[in-house]
C-alpha cells in the first residue's frame, strides 16, 4: 500500500452501534495442537458429496454450514439503552463509532433542553459461553443504563453488566431472567489457530439480524494498533461490520477463538481488515471479570520499546530481536530484582519475547505477585533474573513536555541542549530519579539528532552509555562517538533509546 494511503485509514470500533435518538432516528449499528479439521482430500476431479434432504452439498460446504448452526445459537444481540446528547444538524449521533470516524472536527453535541434527557439505543452481539454468562467488548455496553439480550429464539433477556475492562475492551453480562434453552460455545485455543484458517464471524451488524460470513485467518499478534491499551488481535478478512462487536469469530469446529472488536477502514465499512480479541486472552480476562469484577494486571515498572537494526548495531547486539529497557521506575519490581535501563529482555516465563506488545501482554496476563523468570541480554552476555510483579495501576500518568528554550545553536549532531536546572525541572516534569542531564532546546532540520527524533524539551540522560552531566560533557562524549551511537532520552513522563549517527 502506498505510505501515503495509510493516513487515511482509520481503526474502527464496531460497537455500541450507532446509538440513535429514539424520538427520530430509529436506526442502529454500531491480545501445537492439531488443526482444525478441513475437507479431506480427494483426488482431482472428483468432488465429495453429501445429501442434505433433496439436496446434493459437496463435503466441504456441508461443514460449514454444521458449524454455523452450531454457532448459531449461542450468539445474541445486544442493546443498551443510555441517556443522550442532542447533535447539531448532519450528524445526528453521539457514538464512538462515529467519533473515530469523523474526529473531532465533526459536529459538537447542543446543549441539552431543560427537562428533557432524549433516550438512545445501541446494538451489539454477544457470546453465550456459559449458563446465563455473555462476553461481549466494553465498548458496547459503555455507559448502559440499561441491558436487554436478544436470542436466536427471539426470546428477549433482561441482563446486568458483571464486570468490564476497558483496557482491552472486553466485558462480561449475566442475564438476569430464564436462561432455560440456550446454547454456549466452548472456547478453543486460540495459539493454535494457523494463518490461511478458514473461520466465520456470527453477529448483529447494522441490526439487521444474525449473520453470518466467511474468512480466513489474515494475521495473528496484531498489536500497537491503538485500539486499546492491551493488543494481540487476530486479524481475519471475513467480513465485520458495526454491529459485529462482541460477537463470534470460529473455528470450523465451531469453538470460539476470537471476540471480533474493530475493523480497519476509510468508510467505516468493511475493507477487508478485521481484528477480534484471541479466546486465550478473553477467558481469564472474564474469569477475573466474574469472580472480582476486575482484572489485576502483573507490572514491570519499566518503560520499553522494540529493537530495530540500528540501535542492534548501536548497542552491539547480534541481531534485531527482544525488547530494550529504556527506563526503570525507581522502587518498581525492575529495580528491585536487578533489571537496568540498556537491558534487552528476550524471554519471560520460557516464552520468546519478539516486540513491546508481547512483553506487556506477558507480564500482565502473569498477574500481580506472581514470580516470573526474565531473561535478558546485558553488555552482550545472557542472564535471567527472577522478579515478583506488582500490580498495574489502572490510571498511568505521564508528563507534558514544554518546548521553545532560549540557546545558542550547537554542533552536537545538530542540536543546542542547556543544562537541567530546579526550574526546567519543574516546567518539564521531571522527577528526581533522573538526577542529571541536559535540554534540548533547538534541533537543526535536517540533522542526525532530528533524524532520531528528537525535538525541543527532551531531555539527553545518556550517550554511548555514558551519563550527561553538562553540556560540555555532551560535547566531549560526542567528539569521541563513532558511527551509530545509542542516546537515552527522558520525554513526557517516559524515557527511551534512540541513535545518532556520525559520519
Amino acid at each position: 500500500m502506498p505510505s501515503e494511503s495509510l493516513g487515511t485509514l482509520r481503526t474502527i470500533a464496531l460497537g455500541v452501534g450507532a446509538f440513535a435518538v429514539v424520538a427520530a432516528f430509529p436506526f442502529a449499528c454500531t491480545r501445537r495442537s492439531t488443526p482444525s479439521p478441513g475437507p479431506e482430500a480427494t483426488p482431482r476431479g472428483e468432488r465429495p458429496e453429501q445429501t442434505v434432504g433433496k439436496q446434493t452439498v459437496p463435503a466441504g460446504r456441508q461443514q460449514i454450514v454444521e458449524t454455523a448452526e452450531r454457532a448459531l445459537p449461542a450468539v445474541v444481540s445486544v442493546a443498551s439503552t443510555r441517556v443522550a446528547k442532542l447533535q447539531s444538524p448532519g450528524l445526528p449521533f453521539d457514538d464512538p463509532f462515529f467519533r473515530r470516524f469523523f474526529g473531532p472536527e465533526g459536529p459538537q453535541s447542543l446543549p441539552m433542553p431543560p427537562g428533557e434527557a432524549p433516550v438512545q439505543q445501541g446494538l451489539g452481539s454477544g457470546v453465550i459461553v456459559g449458563k446465563g454468562v455473555i462476553v461481549t467488548n466494553a465498548h458496547v455496553v459503555e455507559g448502559a443504563s440499561r441491558l436487554e439480550v436478544t436470542a436466536q429464539d427471539g426470546r428477549v433477556l433482561e441482563a446486568e453488566l458483571a464486570g468490564a475492562d476497558p483496557q482491552s475492551d472486553l466485558a462480561v453480562l449475566r442475564i438476569t431472567s430464564d436462561t432455560s434453552g440456550l446454547e454456549t460455545l466452548e472456547f478453543a485455543d486460540s495459539n493454535a489457530v494457523r494463518l490461511g484458517e478458514i473461520v466465520l464471524a456470527i453477529g448483529n451488524p447494522f441490526g439487521v439480524g444474525q449473520t453470518v460470513t466467511m474468512g480466513i485467518v489474515s494475521g495473528k499478534g496484531r498489536a500497537n494498533l491503538g485500539i486499546v491499551e492491551y493488543e494481540d488481535f487476530i486479524q481475519t478478512d471475513a467480513a465485520i461490520n458495526p454491529g459485529n462487536s462482541g460477537g463470534a469469530l470460529v473455528n470450523l469446529e465451531g469453538k470460539l477463538i476470537g471476540i471480533p472488536t474493530a475493523i480497519l477502514s476509510r468508510t467505516g465499512g468493511y475493507m477487508g481488515v478485521g481484528f477480534a480479541i484471541p479466546s486465550n486472552m478473553a477467558r481469564p480476562i472474564m474469569q477475573a471479570l466474574l469472580q472480582e469484577g476486575r482484572v489485576s494486571r502483573g507490572f514491570l515498572g519499566v518503560t520499553i520499546q522494540d529493537v530495530d537494526r540500528d540501535l542492534a548495531q548501536a548497542l552491539g547486539l547480534e541481531q534485531a530481536t527482544g525488547v530494550l529497557i529504556s527506563g526503570v521506575s525507581s522502587g518498581g519490581p525492575a529495580a528491585k530484582y536487578g533489571l537496568r535501563r540498556g537491558d534487552v529482555v528476550v524471554r519471560v516465563a520460557g516464552q520468546e519475547v519478539r516486540n513491546t506488545g508481547q512483553l506487556r501482554n506477558l507480564i500482565a496476563a502473569a498477574g500481580a505477585g506472581k514470580t516470573v523468570d526474565v531473561e535478558i541480554v546485558r553488555n552482550g552476555k545472557r542472564q535471567t533474573l527472577k522478579v515478583q510483579l506488582g500490580e498495574a495501576p489502572r490510571d498511568p500518568r505521564s508528563a507534558e513536555a514544554a518546548p521553545g528554550l532560549d540557546a545558542r545553536p550547537g554542533d552536537v549532531a545538530g542540536i543546542a541542549v542547556v543544562p537541567l536546572d530546579p526550574t526546567l525541572r519543574k516546567r518539564l516534569n521531571v522527577p528526581d530519579e533522573v538526577r542529571q542531564g541536559v535540554v534540548v532546546a533547538r534541533v537543526l532540520s535536517g540533522s542526525s539528532a532530528a533524524r532520531a527524533g528528537i525535538r525541543p524539551g527532551d531531555v539527553l540522560l545518556e550517550l554511548d552509555k555514558k551519563p550527561i552531566s553538562s553540556p560540555e560533557a555532551l560535547r566531549k562524549i560526542w567528539e569521541q562517538a563513532e558511527g551509530k551511537t545509542p542516546v537515552v532520552v527522558f520525554r513526557e513522563g517516559r524515557t527511551f533509546f534512540t541513535v545518532l549517527e556520525r559520519k
